[in-house]
């Protein structure tokens, strides 16, 4: 992300602040609020947390007019330009700076303890963009300068896929459908043309046994006999031998 120096935005605002001088520091362990004239604030007024790029500045402005009183350039917090007391939360040292050079530490008091939360806050939140967007930046630098991998086809380069467990259809494999125009089959142990297998496995044909003596019996007491093998030998025999009185078995004679 390009960084944008000419946009300053606002962190925090708050309408009272005190701001206090303070004693050189005695020892190497911080700054006490207790050594303070803390009934007897340097100055009141407001307070503002802008942003500029990556840099924090702390205003004191006047709650009337808004006029600058003081500002405190901040590159990095905690720092050492911003720094808490040992005995308080609601205190601070900050060093601000005339803008030719010259610096100066001030003591700096909230009166509700909630604002000091928001001083605080609003400075971690900043630095921890800058932070943020300083990781990004390298990130991005170290994958523009890796090579990167080509892994488009050459002209005339190919590949071969090879898939496992599949095997092949056989063209001849399929099953014939039944010709027959959709019969269904014989039941087992019957063939085609109605002869059934016996238990003992030799074929018996099945002949149907004509019952000529209903057809034959006019009333007449003359028992039917069993007719001959011919069938329609006696019709053709009754009407070319007309002199023959004989009536053959099984048949009525017309006169």
């Amino acid at each position: 992300m390009a960084e944008d120096n000419s946009y300053e935005s606002m962190l925090c605002v708050k309408p009272e602040v005190h701001v206090y001088r303070i004693p050189p520091r005695a020892s190497n362990r911080g700054y006490r609020a207790a050594d303070w004239k803390l009934d007897e604030p340097a100055w009141s007024g407001r307070m503002k947390i802008t942003a500029k790029g990556k840099m924090a500045f702390i205003k004191l402005e006047d709650k009337n007019t808004g006029e600058l009183f003081a500002q405190a350039p901040v590159d990095q917090y905690p720092g050492s330009v911003v720094e808490a007391v040992t005995d308080s939360s609601r205190y601070f040292v900050i060093r601000i700076e005339d803008g030719n050079g010259r610096h100066a530490f001030i003591g700096l008091g909230f009166a509700d303890r909630g604002d000091s939360f928001d001083f605080n806050v609003a400075l971690q939140d900043h630095f921890k963009w800058v932070k943020q967007e300083g990781e990004l930046a390298k990130m991005e630098a170290s994958q523009t300068a890796a090579p990167k991998l080509d892994l488009s086809f050459k002209e005339g380069q190919t590949i071969k896929i090879s898939l496992g467990n599949i095997k092949k259809k056989d063209a001849g494999g399929a099953k014939p459908r039944p010709v027959g125009g959709g019969l269904l089959p014989p039941p087992p142990g019957v063939k085609a043309g109605g002869i059934q297998l016996p238990a003992g496995g030799q074929p018996t044909v099945m002949a149907a046994q004509p019952n000529t003596a209903t057809l034959l019996d006019f009333g007449s007491p003359t028992p039917a006999t069993q007719p001959s093998s011919d069938l329609w030998g006696d019709f053709t025999s009754a009407g070319s031998n007309s002199n023959n009185d004989a009536v053959k078995p099984g048949w009525v004679q017309f006169s």
